[in-house]
């Protein structure tokens, strides 16, 4: 009877403890999906800022031409 009993705590507190590292594990994941989409999100406003800075720096060079071609 002692046998039994010690293998069912054992049995319990083994299955308790297993699933706090099995919880812990689905929380990394979340975690490391949250920081993947705010790598994409700077990632996209870095490109945005660089493709309006290269318009920007365009256009400021059309205008040299024009002023150029009125001298």
């Amino acid at each position: 009877m002692k046998k039994l009993l010690t293998l069912m705590f054992a049995l319990a507190l083994s299955v308790s403890l297993s699933s706090f590292a099995l919880a812990q594990d689905k929380m990394d994941h979340d975690k490391m999906d949250k920081k993947e989409d705010k790598m994409e999100k700077k990632e996209k406003k870095h490109h945005h800022k660089k493709e309006k800075k290269e318009k920007k720096d365009e256009m400021k060079h059309d205008d040299m031409k024009k002023d150029e071609m009125k001298k």
